[in-house]
């Protein structure tokens, strides 16, 4: 694209002095006409060659694209140059990092219901409008001016179009309509980007943004219905989420209190329990190895046990009088000693 102007030598004006000047000078001699002709041409090819001077800025990223009779000759990039001037050679300064926009089924706030009413893959119409920003490709200016008849006009809305229309065919309404407008925006900008580069367009798409997007005005109080009861459905998940967060460590606290509570009374009686046996088992031991001893020995343990809570004992050999606080009990006690009668 070009964005500036190239100053044109102005032939006409110069052979006009030419011939006034030798009209006024005919009679002056041929070598003096001939002299001065020569040095108007050396002006005027001077000012035609001065006219080929152009400056790219950097600013912008601009880069001037070359042509020489109309054929490509290269590109030059920000500086001060010189270049053949018209009609020999010709340049063509083009923004490569400008960000360009173009609105797909609305111009400036006005829907364009031609482009924006689309079909969507559950038979569906929705009304879609689509923003998207772009700018040329490093090395790409060549392409962009030549390559493709008005490739940032009708080549790039057809394409954004095309693509858009796959995209929202491919889905049901609800995608576009709700929760998956970030995934049909990649998609679109994926595939206008495929067919860009397709083309050979030389263009770089860096955004694709949904604006309003809408069913028929026909259905729209049924989809807004719709949209509301998803929103109520995510609110009350997220507070049996918010719920779920409050008790459930609750619950692990407890669980794991009652299962170190139950691990240590296992503990405590399997414990117990091996004690006992070990126990029992070392006095089956000894009395294996001395009877009479170790039943001797069970039957002091045993009344080491149970004496302490008497109060008196008075009797005859045989027999035990127990005396206890509030009452008298006459207990039979077996001797020990086998020649004893009970």
């Amino acid at each position: 694209m070009r964005n500036k102007e190239e100053p044109e030598v102005n032939l006409e004006q110069i052979l006009e002095s030419v011939r006034g000047f030798f009209g006024k000078n005919s009679t002056g001699g041929g070598n003096a006409g001939i002299l001065i002709f020569v040095v108007i041409l050396l002006v005027g090819l001077s000012v035609w060659a001065g006219s080929g001077i152009y400056t790219v800025a950097t600013v912008g990223g601009e880069v001037a694209v070359l042509r020489m009779f109309g054929k490509y000759a290269g590109e030059e990039e920000a500086g001060l140059h010189w270049y053949w001037p018209s009609p020999i050679g010709q340049k063509d300064i083009v923004q490569v990092d400008e960000r360009r926009r173009l609105e797909l089924g609305f111009r400036g706030g006005t829907p364009a219901p031609q482009e924006s009413l689309m079909i969507t893959g559950d038979e569906n119409i929705v009304d879609v409008q689509l923003l998207i920003q772009y700018n040329i490709k490093p090395g790409g200016a060549k392409d962009f001016l030549f390559r493709v008849v008005d490739p940032d006009g009708i080549t790039l809305r057809d394409v954004a179009e095309t693509a858009l229309r796959q995209v929202v065919g491919s889905r049901p309404i609800d995608d576009v309509l709700t929760d998956k407008k970030d995934e049909v925006q990649s998609e679109a900008k994926i595939l206008i980007q495929r067919l860009l580069d397709d083309y050979g367009t030389g263009i770089n798409i860096t955004e694709v943004k949904l604006q309003n997007v809408n069913p028929p005005a026909q259905v729209q109080a049924a989809f807004d219905d719709v949209v509301k009861a998803k929103e109520d459905k995510e609110r009350i998940i997220n507070l049996a989420d918010a719920y779920k967060e409050e008790i459930l460590p609750k619950a692990e606290g407890e669980a794991a209190r009652l299962r170190e509570s139950a691990e240590a009374y296992r503990a405590e009686r399997v414990n117990i329990s091996t004690g006992q046996a070990q126990r029992f088992t070392a006095i089956l031991s000894e009395y294996r190895k001395s009877p009479e001893v170790t039943r001797q020995r069970l039957y002091l343990d045993a009344m080491e046990e149970v004496l302490p809570g008497i109060t008196k004992i008075v009797g005859d050999p045989g027999q035990v009088v127990i005396l206890t606080e509030g009452s008298k009990d006459v207990v039979p006690i077996p001797s020990l000693d086998p020649g004893i009668s009970e």
